[in-house]
């Protein structure tokens, strides 16, 4: 029997679970971006908490933060992004398959990050832009917009950060001293 059966049949792949993870990650990201489309008009807002947080509704034709959305080759940008996210999808399905057996932070920052690059994927391939709403500002700084799959990328990159970072169970433990032996009288 392979190490892939007996994983699954004790219980403890948690593939399937990273994947559902993704899954909800696309079906609140497409969500949401439905109701901005139904409940905002293009270049509006909704004031939320005035002077901090709007619901905004704008098109991203560039890249995060609409970097490079003021190209002077928007089909070629558009291609690119689209070919960057299919590899990053291919890439971090590969890497859920790798580490997913076991629920972990790597495992979960990794279905937060499919799930983002996906729900972006799809609105890059059938609309040639990314929808933002949500919109931050903080005294004069004002955040870009952004929507719920950018959000799930970020956290998953952080927690993939603080994975990084995070001593070990090994490394935090003090040295074990050696046994000492019984001294001759």
């Amino acid at each position: 029997m392979s190490e892939l059966q007996i994983v699954h049949r004790s219980g403890r792949d948690s593939r399937p679970w990273l994947l559902l993870i993704a899954a909800a990650v696309i079906l609140l990201d497409r969500l949401s971006k439905l109701w901005v489309d139904l409940h905002v008009p293009s270049g509006h807002f909704i004031t939320v908490v005035p002077g901090f947080f709007r619901i905004s509704h704008v098109f991203n034709t560039g890249a995060a933060f609409s970097l490079f959305a003021e190209s002077l080759s928007p089909r070629i940008v558009r291609d690119v992004l689209i070919g960057f996210s299919i590899v990053a999808v291919v890439v971090v399905l590969g890497m859920i398959w790798q580490v997913g057996r076991r629920l972990t932070p790597t495992g979960v920052a990794l279905a937060l990050i499919l799930g983002g690059a996906i729900g972006n994927l799809y609105d890059r391939v059938r609309y040639s832009y990314v929808v933002d709403f949500l919109e931050v500002k903080i005294v004069h700084y004002h955040w870009p917009d952004f929507n719920v799959a950018d959000s799930c990328i970020v956290i998953g990159a952080c927690l993939l950060l603080i994975e990084i970072f995070r001593s070990s169970p090994a490394e935090s433990q003090p040295p074990t001293q050696p046994a000492e032996s019984p001294s001759a009288p």
